[in-house]
């Protein structure tokens, strides 16, 4: 069945976790959806993972549409969400409400992802209320990582920890039907989780929060520039295809590749009439 906001409630209601990962492309989609996956972001970060950019602010509202429609089509079963790229929604209420119905129309996804917390909620208030699901995302923002200096752990100090409550019971209010905590202590993600009512979603968050959300190319093993501490590699897929693609170049070089089984037949007294 079709995974929707209302599936995500349920599942945090009943304590069931919500599974989530990041994917770009229907291939990867379709994937994700046959094995069972929840929801599936396409986030910004493909600006990284994607396009080699050196972080998520370069991506633009035509690449996330680009990928949604994808993702889209190869998702019969998860929710689809869209991430809000960079200064598409903080310029104004009036332009966060224009791209999110952009995100829904033309990539055809079911929510929306925007990151901030008490200085966007006008913005979330808005697109809720143009009948547009949004998931909020406090934390580490990478949208602001500049702003922070730098990927750091969000919410060490009394006082970070308790605007990172006090966000996340902002933004249930304004309307958004989940939040991401991003890089967050373990013990006050669960607090969090245990304080608002809407389903949170963490990326090194630890396990309290109701469900759990990676970049895709990270826990398969396929992104080697760095990798977060909060990651673990399911598989080494990475690895897997640089073996494949060294034993393709090999094959083709040695003549190998292609053999008889993959080549096609043509009656011998045709090509005799071409000489």
């Amino acid at each position: 069945m079709k995974n929707t906001v209302m599936t995500f409630q349920r599942q945090k209601d009943e304590q069931k976790k919500i599974t989530m990962l990041t994917a770009y492309d229907y291939s990867t989609a379709k994937v994700m959806d046959n094995a069972g996956i929840n929801g599936i972001l396409v986030g910004d970060s493909l600006g990284m993972v994607m396009l080699g950019c050196e972080d998520t602010l370069s991506v633009t509202m035509e690449d996330i549409i680009h990928h949604t429609k994808a993702v889209a089509r190869g998702a019969k079963n998860a929710l689809v969400v869209a991430d809000m790229p960079f200064m598409s929604y903080q310029t104004s209420v009036y332009d966060a409400v224009y791209n999110a119905g952009r995100l829904m129309k033309e990539g055809r996804c079911q929510a929306v992802k925007l990151e901030g917390g008490a200085a966007v909620c006008p913005q979330i208030e808005a697109i809720v209320a143009a009948s547009i699901p949004v998931m909020a995302h406090i934390g580490l923002t990478p949208q602001s990582v500049n702003a922070f200096g730098g990927f750091k752990v969000q919410g060490k100090s009394e006082e970070a920890a308790k605007r990172i409550l006090a966000e996340a019971k902002q933004v249930e209010a304004a309307g958004a039907f989940a939040v991401v905590l991003e890089c967050v202590p373990a013990k006050l993600a669960e607090l969090v989780t245990k304080s608002v009512s809407i389903p949170t979603i963490g990326i090194g968050a630890g396990a309290g929060c109701d469900g759990q959300i990676l970049v895709y190319q990270d826990m398969l093993g396929m992104f080697g520039d760095f990798k977060p501490k909060f990651v673990k590699q399911f598989a080494h897929v990475g690895a897997e295809m640089e073996k494949g693609i060294k034993a393709y170049i090999a094959e083709t070089q040695n003549g190998t590749f292609p053999a008889q089984e993959h080549t096609f037949k043509i009656d011998e007294e045709v090509i005799n009439k071409l000489y």
